[in-house]
């Protein structure tokens, strides 16, 4: 690290021109070749697939354009005939032609227009679906569009909702710096790293199926780490050029101790990330490259852009006198540090009675898809549910399709039968045979998200159909989302247990012991359960007047999950590995825990201060994905450097002692070893304070 970051001083103007060379050449090709995302995931092994296939030709699940008001042929007609002109629509269906998508109180109907490929609509095919229908709007008639390819239009990607948020991570960096020029070099390495993973992103969606929510993604994650992994490095070296060292040696220092961190957090993100492949759906693998992608950058920017950068500046980012307040190291986190080691039982319970009631309505948490319902006030897709569910019945925004190869026409009756009898039915439509294929299509009572919607799927699959003697199957939008959810909480435990795994391995190697990797992976588990409780109290429950609620999308959990364990080791590394240096100088562990605390706590919490202002900047305006996600790591890093990092892991390390640095000498020797901070200053200026006897402070 040492010599790469001196490379980069020495040749700053060369690094900072090859950076903006990167920069530029990545938006440009990536604005010239167009992302290519997509959104709907393919299940290849699932009923609803298998239903799919067997409606053939029929494109699954057309797109709905609703007509409310005046029903006037002369207007509705052009309109249909200019969306029959579209690229990949085989079918147009008019309401004037099939009075069943006329509601039967009147002035509310649709038309179908099904393209042969969902999958594969474009984003500008998309807008133009959605543009031509509204453009019929006004003189008494609304039009609005339904359906996952008209979805793609609602919010799309943007990076400008991150600005209020970096004007407080600013405002943070000046107050710990006390220095202007301090301040904006991190923001400037984070925003070129990001605009650079942002166009790496989008060259990467016509490899490889990637989703429209990737980029915002991209820039919330890779700003927030970003800005940390800057920070860290940026702290360091005006550590070091306060002590007297030349820019030079205090980079060196910097990028060996801090810069080795900054490189070992970010391999740790991406490996946690990475473990979302373990699910094996295309639409998390896409979100696993993305969230990957902009960490690298962020990582690669700290270690290369960032010494670069510095060379202009010299001496003139030593911290003053008069900032001295501002060095990140305090008396107060050696006073807190030494309260809790006092009385570890007390802290350790506080610290479990805080996280607890947090993660108290992750007890209700429900894993699905939500309905157009939760879409924003005014968006096309939200208009079309409301009318929809005015005119036809909550349930019509998500029917099911039930359908089989017919080899016995009883066996359909069957089914047809049983299914009209259920009292969760709100009407099913005459079964027809054609080419060997039955089908007929069921309108539940409830919305697509309702559980008794879901609970009507698995009935059908469980108990009607294998009743009736036939071979059928369930398909239809609400059906794949039953068997998106399915799939992925499916393969959730071998998911956890990978990021798990993978997280308490690296710990092992970094701190030669077992009791601190399996501490911190029980921490990070509940801090898991507090943060899948914020998310389950504001977006499903919808304590805090979030607006519509619904269930929580099933691939959520597992981004935040990988998220959070990548995130966390950041702080676990930064915190413990200075309390094992002073437990290596011959402190015994209280002294040590007590000393790391004082050292790192004020950067610990400046760096999860700045992080969390840029996450919750995403929440107001963003998506429901993005809001989730803003929320979500939001909450799970503030209580991991507040809550975690300052009371609960002084106090258990506290409590244990000793057997806190044990391991077996044949893993120690089969272990390869890492160096990860360096060695880091002492304090002269720390004072130990009367501890209970034998603690040795």
């Amino acid at each position: 690290m040492r010599r790469l970051a001196i490379f980069c001083h020495r040749r700053a103007g060369w690094v900072v021109a090859v950076w903006l060379a990167v920069l530029a050449g990545l938006t440009a090709g990536s604005a010239l070749a167009g992302p290519d995302h997509q959104d709907i995931p393919t299940l290849p092994a699932s009923d609803s697939s298998r239903a799919q296939e067997l409606l053939g030709g029929q494109g699954g699940v057309a797109e709905r354009v609703v007509f409310s008001g005046a029903l006037d042929r002369a207007r509705i007609e052009p309109v249909l005939g200019e969306l029959a002109r579209l690229p990949g629509v085989v079918a147009v269906v008019s309401p004037f032609e099939a009075p069943q998508q006329v509601s039967p109180r009147g002035g509310i109907a649709y038309a179908t227009v099904t393209f042969a490929e969902p999958g594969s609509v474009d984003l500008e095919t998309a807008r133009d679906l959605v543009g031509i229908a509204e453009s019929a709007s006004g003189g008494g008639l609304t039009v609005a569009v339904d359906g996952p390819v008209a979805a793609r239009t609602i919010a799309p990607p943007s990076v400008h909702d991150s600005g209020l948020g970096l004007l407080a991570a600013a405002v943070v960096l000046l107050l710990a710096f006390g220095s202007l020029m301090a301040m904006l070099l991190p923001l400037v390495t984070a925003a070129v790293s990001v605009g650079s993973a942002a166009g790496v992103v989008g060259l990467l969606t016509h490899l490889v199926p990637v989703p429209t929510v990737s980029l915002e993604i991209v820039a919330l994650l890779g700003l927030g780490v970003g800005v940390d992994y800057a920070l860290f490095v940026v702290t360091r070296y005006r550590q070091e050029l306060r002590s007297g060292a030349s820019p030079e040696e205090a980079l060196g220092t910097a990028a060996s101790t801090s810069g080795r961190g900054v490189l070992f957090a970010g391999v740790t993100v991406c490996v946690s990330l990475m473990g979302m492949l373990t699910v094996g759906i295309d639409f998390l693998d896409g979100i696993a490259f993305s969230a990957s992608i902009a960490v690298l950058m962020t990582m690669l920017a700290a270690l290369t852009l960032l010494p670069a950068l510095l060379r202009p500046f010299g001496r003139r980012l030593a911290p003053k006198a008069r900032h001295r307040r501002y060095v990140p190291e305090g008396r107060g986190w050696a006073w807190l540090a030494r309260g809790v080691t006092r009385r570890p039982g007390l802290s350790t319970a506080a610290a479990l009675v805080i996280i607890g009631v947090l993660a108290l309505p992750a007890a209700a948490l429900r894993l699905g898809v939500p309905d157009a319902g939760v879409h924003p006030e005014g968006s096309t897709t939200r208009v079309a549910y409301d009318l929809l569910a005015e005119g036809f019945g909550p349930g019509f925004a998500g029917p099911l399709v039930v359908v089989g190869r017919v080899q016995d026409p009883v066996a359909l009756e069957r089914v047809h039968a049983a299914v009209s009898t259920r009292d969760d039915v709100e009407l099913v439509a005459p079964p027809s045979i054609h080419n060997g294929v039955g089908a007929f299509v069921v309108q539940p009572k409830g919305t697509p998200q309702d559980p008794a919607t879901a609970e009507l799927v698995r009935s059908l699959r469980e108990d009607i159909i294998p009743a009736s003697g036939g071979e059928f199957h369930v398909g239809g939008n609400t059906a794949v989302q039953a068997d998106f959810s399915t799939a992925i909480t499916d393969r959730l435990p071998l998911f956890l247990g990978t990021v798990v795994a993978i997280s308490f391995v690296l710990l092992v190697i970094v701190f030669r012991s077992l009791l601190i990797p399996l501490t911190a992976a029980v921490m990070n588990l509940l801090a898991a359960a507090a943060m899948f409780g914020a998310l389950t109290a504001v977006f499903q429950l919808g304590w805090f007047g979030s607006g519509p609620t619904g269930p929580i999308e099933p691939y959520i959990p597992v981004f935040l999950f990988a998220g959070l364990f990548g995130l966390s080791m950041d702080y676990e590394v930064f915190l413990v590995t200075r309390i094992q240096e002073e437990w290596r100088k011959g402190h015994d562990t209280v002294t040590a825990t007590v000393r790391g605390l004082a050292s790192t706590g004020r950067t610990i919490t400046a760096a999860a201060l700045i992080m969390a202002l840029v996450f919750v900047s995403f929440v107001p305006a963003g998506d429901r994905v993005v809001q989730e996600t803003g929320l979500g790591l939001t909450v799970a890093v503030l209580l991991d450097a507040v809550v975690i990092r300052a009371f609960l892991v002084p106090a258990v390390m506290a409590a244990f002692g000793r057997a806190n640095w044990w391991l077996p000498g044949f893993v120690d020797r089969a272990l390869p070893r890492i160096d990860v901070e360096g060695h880091a200053p002492d304090f002269d200026w720390f004072r130990p304070a009367r501890e209970p006897v034998g603690s040795g402070v």
